[in-house]
């Protein structure tokens, strides 16, 4: 993993910088290999340091990549850092802006008193992840079988006076069953009315015939996440359901067909969203169609109508369009797909034919 390191180093020769501080817990993973929850990674021109406290010395003497040493430190982190950037000559050092809070910078500002410049180049930072090279790759897939075998079981768990929640709590049960670390974020559960709320996490609400139940989730795989929604029905749902369900499977099914290498996200989201509008919804789809997934269930690239960047091959990102009418309900179809310079891989497995239980 010397590759992720030379990225880092990277930033710091074309930013001018003499080191580069990672604390957020997903680029501590990518950069270094460790899953404890606190840390602080220094890497400068010549050396990496990972700084510990006790409880995790040895954790992460068994983790961390070759290149980086571990060190616990006594006093503080801080003063650990301290003498680190002294002895490495660190007077410019790159930081993780949307990780470090502001009495965290004003306690770097004060403690590392070889440092005159600290400089936000977490986005920077951010874009190594963006391409997944084959090991994220076959385990965001197995994060990916995890959920599709999840869905296969809950099928037979949803029935009417069944309340929201404990679908969710049985999902995660078997998420952990099936060999995920647990849920990559809150089980959505939403159903009947609820089910136009595009994130309505599980409540106390039972199912009743003729509901929409979203079932919005996904599991994390040695780090990887993955991410899928299904809608199905309890009873026979009305024309109007059936309508807008056929309609996000077009949407979901063209945008899968169409997504290309060099195509930008605003673009592709384009593709569902002119579907859906011209099927009488154009205020009933608010959310972007898809989003990056990796460490971060969020995260590179955007793929809404804010997507500039353009799709690259190696990018993992779903495809989620949605239609919600409040008061009424609402339908989402969501893989996790791989974009190739022959076109997209769908992860996801799980049938998208319409399931009426």
């Amino acid at each position: 993993m010397t590759q992720r390191l030379d990225y880092v180093r990277k930033i710091i020769e074309e930013e001018g910088l003499g080191g580069f501080l990672i604390t957020s817990r997903p680029n501590t993973f990518y950069f270094t290999g460790f899953t404890g929850s606190t840390s602080k990674c220094l890497v400068t021109r010549e050396k990496a340091y990972i700084v510990v406290d006790f409880r995790y010395t040895a954790q992460a003497r068994e983790q961390v990549f070759p290149g980086i040493e571990v060190i616990e430190y006594e006093k503080s982190a801080n003063a650990t850092l301290d003498d680190l950037c002294l002895k490495d000559n660190v007077a410019e050092l790159g930081i993780e802006g949307d990780d470090v809070t502001y009495s965290a910078y004003r306690s770097l500002q004060e403690s590392l008193k070889s440092v005159k410049s600290f400089r936000d180049l977490q986005n920077k930072l951010n874009d190594a992840r963006i391409i997944k090279d084959g090991a994220e790759i076959e385990k965001i897939q197995k994060a990916v079988d995890i959920a599709d075998k999840v869905f296969e079981q809950i099928l037979q768990f949803l029935k009417p006076g069944v309340k929201e929640m404990d679908i969710a709590a049985e999902m995660e049960y078997q998420m952990k069953m099936f060999g995920a670390k647990g849920p990559s974020f809150e089980t959505i559960i939403a159903s009947g009315p609820r089910s136009a709320l595009p994130h309505g996490v599980a409540g106390t609400r039972e199912l009743q015939n003729g509901d929409a139940v979203v079932m919005d989730f996904g599991a994390v795989f040695e780090g990887y996440c993955s991410d899928i929604t299904r809608t199905v029905f309890i009873g026979k749902p009305n024309d109007e359901l059936l309508k807008i369900y056929d309609t996000v499977l077009k949407a979901q099914l063209e945008a899968i067909n169409k997504a290309a290498v060099g195509m930008k996200g605003k673009d592709l989201d384009n593709v569902s969203r002119t579907i859906i509008y011209q099927a009488g919804y154009e205020k009933c789809f608010g959310h972007g169609l898809g989003h990056g997934v990796g460490v971060e269930i969020h995260e590179k690239p955007t793929v809404s109508p804010r997507g500039e960047e353009e799709l690259k091959s190696g990018m993992v990102f779903t495809i989620e369009p949605g239609i919600y009418i409040e008061g009424f309900g609402g339908v989402r179809i969501e893989d996790t797909v791989l974009l190739t310079d022959e076109g997209l891989k769908i992860l996801t497995k799980s049938t998208k034919d319409l399931i009426v239980l």
